[in-house]
């Protein structure tokens, strides 16, 4: 009985270290699932107009012009 308890934390280890394993094998896009995150649906913005809103906003703001494009503000400090 003594044998299976001492067994047990090892057995936990390698359960774990293989399932962080397997867990990177499936890394990055296939070529054939492109086409579905190309789509419209599938952008960051929903809608054009509250980017183009956002984007005022933001230059608006930090008084430089481009919106999230450009580095740098309006008091000079690059």
């Amino acid at each position: 009985m003594k044998s299976i308890h001492k067994n047990i934390p090892l057995a936990l280890c390698i359960v774990a270290g293989l399932g962080l394993v397997s867990g990177c094998s499936n890394l990055g896009v296939k070529p054939w699932e492109r086409d579905l995150l190309a789509q419209p649906e599938m952008e960051m913005t929903a809608d054009g107009q509250d980017l183009a809103f956002d984007e005022h906003i933001y230059f608006s703001k930090e008084a430089s012009s481009g919106g999230q494009g450009f580095a740098g503000g309006g008091c000079g400090c690059n």
